[in-house]
């Protein structure tokens, strides 16, 4: 019996069953009462309509999940930020949905919400994939409309997209399936089809209420603007149906229809499962994140038949890169190596950190990934690159800058899991947020920050302190303990990876059995969008 890999794979599966209750608390959206109220009305809930729209058994990949966890808590909450977006296949093909939650304060957008749209947005933009909008919304939670309203990346950004996509010939084909008001009532009717749902789906500018303030019209929101109206006065709509799986069967209907576009062209294989089990993986990765291990050992469980073709493999030894394949698909994987290794020049380099060797060899790696058209997976556990006047004196900002400008400017598809620790500049050149992932998860592990939750805490205590007695105020060991307590308890919170997901800087978080479901699907999606950039670089300093 392993003590240790007993012990980590017990710390894993209780983070893992804690992401679960989460997210089974998530999916109840508004609550129970919400939706009994829903299906009162004779609706279906977003969750509902989303599973009867996709294929049965088919995967679907959640975007988002957890957007808004935490936040708005003064007005009740946001859950998954008011709408349920993912990526999934209508007919076998593969699609973005997006279907706003009438149980979470009538499907209102708050400014998570707007975020999280954009984002599904984006993906469908990025890989050309048709999108499905669910519409149910009471249009800009009005309380907080000066964050949602007049920005770019606010609200009108969204229709801004819709005249964009369709421009691209991305297929938007948008159901009306309950409120869509004022601005909102544009963007199912600047997608390419819209339909109604005749009782329950109303769209127009201004509601009774507001069209009675205004010009004294005395009018009822049916006449005003229902399935009706639209569909046999206005011509506003396409189709109009009796309920809501009739809408969602018409939907279905015109995925059957559509013809093919032409592929990228990624290499796939059959398929393979990883040789090694992939469940080792929870006694591997180690409960304590300041205690080595070996990267390789988690790469074996991850990839097809556990085979891995290293590149450079005894050169900048605390960066792993190489190829292999994930459910058939051919990657280049760039992964932060977690032992200590030594290199031929005798120096003791510490894991997860990025030296000058593995930041040179990390960006050759990716530019040849991008001469062979191979899509790239970043693995982080990185605390960031390596500091003194040793590392400073060979050029690390350099060679940083080398890798960070290979990576940026790629044009082949880059997907990004956190499994440890994403710090500092070392989240930068490991493709972050900001890098243009096409798909960014995070491990239930995963810390996100500009540091370590101990160096940041000792370094803004010292700031404080420093900052009182520059006031002639003296500050006791007992008070500067509880101050430190504060800083860090603070601190840690907003490391965790909720709370990174919340706001949408991963796109949500998944346990380590579902990676590989992650990069396939991300992978085919890609495959949708043909390379049309030519790989440049740019100036790079050598």
């Amino acid at each position: 019996m392993d003590i240790e890999f007993n012990k980590n794979e017990d710390a894993l599966k209780q983070l893992v069953y804690q992401l679960k209750t989460k997210l089974n608390k998530v999916h109840q959206g508004g609550g129970e009462k919400r939706i009994r109220k829903e299906h009162e009305k004779g609706k279906m809930t977003a969750r509902e309509r989303v599973s009867y729209l996709l294929d049965e058994d088919a995967e679907f990949l959640e975007i988002g999940a957890f957007a808004g966890e935490g936040m708005y808590e003064e007005v009740g909450g946001c859950p998954s930020g008011g709408v349920v977006t993912g990526i999934g296949y209508i007919k076998g093909r593969q699609c973005v949905v997006v279907a706003n939650d009438a149980t979470v304060k009538a499907g209102a957008w708050f400014p998570i919400t707007a975020k999280k749209n954009l984002r599904a947005q984006e993906i469908s933009i990025e890989n050309k994939l048709p999108i499905v909008y669910l519409v149910d919304s009471a249009g800009v939670f009005l309380p907080m409309q000066n964050e949602i309203f007049p920005d770019k990346e606010h609200f009108g950004r969204m229709f801004r997209n819709n005249a964009v996509m369709s421009s691209m010939g991305i297929v938007q084909i948008a159901a009306i399936m309950g409120s869509c008001v004022a601005g909102g009532a544009y963007l199912p009717i600047m997608s390419d089809e819209a339909l109604i749902v005749e009782g329950t789906g109303s769209v127009f500018l201004a509601g009774s209420y507001l069209v009675k303030s205004a010009i004294g019209e005395t009018i009822d929101n049916e006449t005003l603007g229902g399935a009706t109206t639209h569909s046999e006065i206005s011509g506003v709509t396409d189709y109009k149906c009796k309920d809501d799986q009739e809408a969602l069967n018409h939907i279905r209907n015109i995925f059957d229809k559509m013809g093919d576009n032409p592929k990228a062209g990624f290499n796939r294989a059959a398929p393979a499962a990883p040789r090694l089990d992939e469940q080792e993986i929870y006694g591997l990765l180690p409960s304590d994140r300041v205690k080595p291990y070996d990267m390789m050992d988690i790469i074996y469980r991850l990839i097809d038949n556990s085979e891995f073709e290293p590149y450079k493999e005894l050169y900048g030894q605390t960066l792993i890169c190489g190829l292999a394949r994930i459910d058939g698909w051919s990657v280049g994987i760039v992964a932060n190596q977690r032992k200590i290794v030594k290199s031929k020049k005798g120096e003791m380099q510490m894991g997860g950190v990025i030296y000058s060797d593995s930041a040179d060899k990390a960006a050759r790696f990716i530019m040849n990934c991008n001469q062979k058209k191979i899509p790239l997976v970043f693995l982080q556990d990185v605390s960031g690159f390596m500091v003194g006047s040793k590392s400073e004196h060979g050029g690390i900002i350099k060679d940083g800058a080398k890798m960070v400008s290979a990576m940026s400017n790629s044009v082949v598809p880059k997907f990004t899991i956190l499994v440890g620790n994403s710090y500092g500049a070392g989240n930068y050149a490991m493709c972050g947020k900001a890098y243009d992932p096409r798909l960014i998860y995070s491990w239930p592990t995963a810390q996100l920050a500009v540091m370590s939750g101990a160096a940041a805490a000792k370094t803004l205590l010292q700031i404080q302190v420093s900052s009182l007695k520059a006031k002639g105020e003296e500050i006791t060991p007992e008070a500067e303990a509880e101050l430190l307590e504060r800083i860090t308890n603070k601190y840690n919170e907003e490391l965790s990876p909720y709370y990174a997901a919340a706001r949408l800087w991963v796109d949500g978080i998944i346990e380590p059995l579902e990676t590989r479901k992650v990069i396939s699907m991300g992978i085919e999606a890609a495959n949708h969008a043909p390379i049309e950039k030519q790989y440049n670089v740019g100036v790079i300093q050598t």
